[in-house]
């Protein structure tokens, strides 16, 4: 887990770099070869995926996925398509946060995701936290694209600022976009300067950190499998120290929604943890075997 802290005192503006925008960008495409999910990928510029890991047998590919810069300035651009094909299970997630820092006026940061999955598919995109560092101007997309059979958990975790190290997020916008096209759209647009959204009871509430765990299939789930998977999560938050800023609900027959605020990352990121494992053991029979990589 990533913590807040305060960062170097070379930080990377977009006053800091050459005027040449960055690109980077990554494919990943996941099949199944003689029972065991396999992945091949290219990149372009700093992105790419580390070694394939099977802590969990051959049939589940976790990777890996390494930003060097490991921040973003107005301009940059991490392009990330992923395909998961037919039968495959695949687990993507980072060493580390990615920081989206101070920008001038006009120049964006842009993340952009996706992901399609094939029939029987199952993807489980489970990123650390995405940091937006005062004075940012960022968006942040990610688009899943489901066969009728396929079957995604992933979440979006967003700290605003970093309130352990004294910066608050006091300036700049960071955009939100979350989609399976055609079924659930969120976006949402969090600017600094909007104080009746961040500090009002009816927005933020004062939380900086925000964060949405999703379940989604590509056809509608049955009502017995749908309800067993919300009250099971629904116990989880009842005993979290986040129970009052917390809540799940399905959004649509195929779409399984958690959203939880907080003051800072680490009990956000905890209770999604909690639930992912839940829906992994409820909905897929899978223990919620956390990525090695979590632990260091």
């Amino acid at each position: 887990m990533t913590a807040l802290t305060s960062p170097p005192s070379n930080t990377p503006t977009s006053e800091d770099l050459p005027a040449k925008d960055w690109l980077a960008r990554l494919r990943a495409d996941y099949r199944v070869e003689r029972g065991r999910c396999v992945v091949s990928h290219a990149h372009e510029g700093p992105l790419r995926l580390l070694k394939s890991l099977y802590p969990e047998g051959e049939a589940i590919c976790h990777s890996v996925l390494v930003h060097p810069p490991s921040g973003l300035v107005g301009g940059d651009t991490l392009d990330i398509g992923v395909t998961v094909g037919e039968g495959a299970h695949a687990l993507i997630t980072t060493p580390g946060a990615t920081r989206f820092y101070r920008s001038a006026a006009g120049a964006l940061a842009t993340q952009r995701v996706a992901a399609s999955l094939g029939d029987g598919a199952r993807l489980e995109w489970l990123p650390l936290e995405a940091i937006a560092y005062p004075g940012c101007r960022a968006v942040n997309e990610a688009r899943f694209t489901l066969a009728p059979s396929a079957e995604l958990l992933a979440w979006d975790i967003t700290a605003l600022g970093l309130p352990g190290a004294g910066q608050p997020f006091a300036s700049g916008c960071f955009e939100q976009h979350l989609e399976i096209p055609g079924r659930w759209l969120e976006r949402g647009r969090l600017e600094a300067s909007d104080a009746l959204l961040m500090d009002g009871a009816l927005g933020l509430a004062g939380h900086r950190c925000l964060g949405t765990l999703v379940f989604a299939a590509g056809a509608a789930i049955g009502r017995e499998r749908r309800e067993r998977a919300l009250e099971a999560v629904r116990a989880l938050i009842e005993s979290d120290p986040l129970r009052l800023d917390a809540g799940v609900t399905a959004a649509e027959d195929g779409v399984l929604v958690l959203r939880a605020l907080g003051p800072v990352v680490e009990p956000v990121s905890l209770l999604l943890r909690r639930c992912w494992a839940e829906w992994r053991q409820v909905l897929w029979g899978l223990e919620g075997s956390s990525p090695r990589l979590w632990a260091m």
